[in-house]
């Protein structure tokens, strides 16, 4: 796929699943560039993020697996495993100031997702 500038920045967009392959209202985890992303799909929304998938309390590659939900406007998922509660727009945790996870950029269209770099 072709890089584009957004932001002063050079993106490249990756194609890294199909619509299908990620559960409605939920997570699934997938490898670019070596680096395990968390894509969701807030079916009921319309909307999709893109996340690290490595918790920052713990360093465990658990995200997409956690529960998401809302908190007023706000999506968020929360860690498995110690329930640390991340916002899928800006990645700050919104239960400990201390930890922060990466966001990316997502596009959906004609069933294919893309995450970009």
């Amino acid at each position: 796929m072709e890089s584009i500038t957004l932001e002063k920045e050079e993106i490249t967009w990756h194609q890294v699943c199909t619509i299908a392959d990620v559960p409605a209202d939920g997570g699934a985890c997938v490898l670019v560039e070596g680096r395990q992303i968390a894509i969701f799909n807030f079916a009921r929304t319309g909307d999709w993020y893109a996340t690290d998938n490595q918790c920052p309390h713990r360093q465990q590659m658990a995200l997409a697996r956690g529960m998401t939900g809302s908190q007023g406007d706000e999506h968020k998922v929360a860690c498995p495993f110690h329930k640390k509660t991340f916002s899928l727009k800006t990645g700050q945790c919104l239960t400990d100031s201390d930890y922060q996870i990466a966001t990316y950029p997502i596009l959906v269209e004609n069933g294919l997702v893309f995450v970009g770099l």
